[in-house]
């Protein structure tokens, strides 16, 4: 990839100086740092925005499934785990008896 922009920008001395320090300890150059860090960034941030569009579809999903009463409320959803836990504490207990 071409180095054809140049990026200024203004920070404090102190971070500066420690950088610098940090770049040159793990012998890359600053630049090099940035890049990578920017990257990084900009993956992490496409990554979110993707989970928050998939998160999104999937609860419009959700809703337009209650909406056509295809789905389940929560009280049953709940009954059922409880009688799902019930169930497999009975069968530990019988197994350890």
């Amino acid at each position: 990839m071409s180095k054809e922009s140049v990026f200024t920008m203004k920070l404090e001395s102190e971070l500066r100086e420690a950088f610098m320090a940090e770049a040159e300890a793990a012998h890359r150059p600053a630049s090099q740092v940035v890049r990578e860090l920017m990257r990084e960034f900009v993956e992490r941030q496409r990554e979110a925005r993707e989970y928050d569009d998939f998160l999104r579809r999937k609860v419009d999903k959700a809703r337009t499934s209650m909406q056509a009463g295809q789905g389940r409320s929560n009280e049953e959803m709940e009954a059922e785990a409880s009688a799902r836990r019930a169930d497999l504490l009975r069968r530990a207990d019988e197994s350890n008896t």
